[in-house]
């Protein structure tokens, strides 16, 4: 079997924190079973681009037990957990190719690696092995049965391609389900996103200003969990909805350029290009720390940073670099190299949020194969009931109960008849 990780001595590990991680993922557990016993995926190979995590590592064992061949790769060179890497390439016989810190070449060899294993399925975090196929691997795309996308930013790639007719299979919007965005983008990432600041600087929040760029449904909650801990925090947005949505959840709201010369602490989850930017840079108090929750590493813009740096950054932390402006002598702190901090830094969402996350897209992919040849190239969301048998099971995980409508309840709400 080939694999490429950093070490398989760290497998017993990382076993360990793959079964602790399994205690908190009901739903995937009972997708698993029923996979287990009715082997959707035998015959088929899956490649996965993700997050190598303790979740994921759940995710890709359950698509085995339902006959997978699945190969994992890594969605981000710095988000890789090395012992869970090496415990599922030694526990569970799982090709791997991630290592945490690998350079850029590295990364896009291993995803070279995962796409010659010839899927049939493609599960992406952020839609790299979709846009690889695409642009360079053109061969694999007639036996593609289609493919699933975790996050937002890969949905807008996925999108714009269905746009311009250069899609050339079906893939499912595992991030629009709600049981995935309203539960891990909001909760998952709030909650990881401070783990992650933290961990890396142990900085105290309270007191400062925290500036969080957008409000969409990760920011909302890394602004929610920022001043749960005391933070001052500033809100930055382009859609009047959201600033208004998040001047009347009680937050200042204000331009970037009015933001940069305040915050004490910045935090990104935007999906765009250059959120903080160089003439940002140039007005930032001294040891202002810059951080990233977006999945791809733009929206600081990083060469300004070195433009504008006397000299080489300094590393004064595992995760912080130290840009000395050479303008001012202020020292900005690039967290987690611009990259996800909550991965870079820390483990990412508690496997609890997770669990929501890959049943739906374990059950996503179920959906490609009952579906085969029915469906056209072009985005689809997971259909309502997956993501109400979701979260009636977690419910139930949870022994929560909840009520159901009588006959008569369940008359009115479907009558035009009816009135007051």
């Amino acid at each position: 079997m080939d694999f490429d990780v950093k070490n398989t001595d760290l497998a017993p590990g990382g076993r360990h924190r793959i079964e602790w991680a399994e205690l908190e993922m009901p739903v995937l557990r009972g997708v698993q079973k029923r996979f287990k016993d009715d082997r959707p995926f035998s015959g088929l190979r899956v490649s996965a681009c993700m997050h190598v995590t303790t979740e994921t590592a759940n995710l890709m064992v359950s698509l085995q037990a339902g006959g997978a061949d699945v190969v994992l790769c890594a969605s981000n060179p710095l988000s890789t957990q090395d012992d869970v890497a090496a415990s599922l390439v030694s526990h569970f016989e799982i090709p791997v190719y991630a290592i945490k810190g690998e350079d850029n070449e590295t990364y896009f060899k291993h995803i070279s690696a995962v796409l010659d294993h010839k899927p049939h399925i493609v599960m992406d975090d952020g839609a790299d092995l979709v846009s690889t196929i695409h642009k360079s691997r053109r061969g694999l795309i007639d036996t593609m049965y289609g493919g699933t996308e975790e996050t937002t930013t890969g949905i807008i790639r996925l999108r714009a391609m269905a746009r311009d007719g250069a899609l050339k299979f079906p893939m499912m919007a595992v991030n629009d389900a709600l049981t995935k965005h309203m539960f891990d983008n909001r909760y998952g990432t709030g909650q990881s996103t401070m783990d992650g600041i933290i961990r890396a600087t142990n900085v105290l929040l309270a007191g400062k200003n925290v500036v969080v760029a957008g409000y969409g449904w990760c920011s909302r909650v890394i602004a929610m969990r920022a001043r749960g801990l005391g933070a001052n925090v500033i809100v930055t947005e382009i859609d009047p909805l959201k600033a208004l949505e998040a001047v009347m959840d009680g937050y200042r709201v204000m331009p970037m350029n009015d933001a940069a010369p305040i915050g004490d602490i910045f935090v990104s989850a935007t999906g765009d290009i250059h959120v903080f930017d160089k003439h940002h840079f140039m007005v930032m108090k001294d040891g202002a720390l810059l951080s990233n929750s977006g999945h791809f590493d733009v929206e600081i813009n990083k060469p300004a940073l070195h433009e504008l740096s006397a000299h080489e950054p300094k590393r004064v932390r595992p995760f912080v670099e130290q840009f000395t402006m050479k303008h001012n002598g202020h020292r900005l702190n690039l967290l987690g190299e611009g990259r996800l901090i909550n991965l870079a830094a820390a483990e990412g969402h508690p496997a609890s949020v997770m669990d929501m996350s890959f049943a739906g897209q374990a059950m996503a992919a179920k959906y490609l194969v009952d579906h085969k040849g029915e469906l056209e190239n072009r985005v689809y969301t997971v259909p309502t009931e997956v993501d109400q048998e979701i979260a009636s099971i977690k419910l139930a995980a949870m022994g929560i109960h909840i009520d159901t409508l009588t006959e008569q309840q369940a008359a009115y709400l479907d009558s035009w008849e009816e009135g007051t």
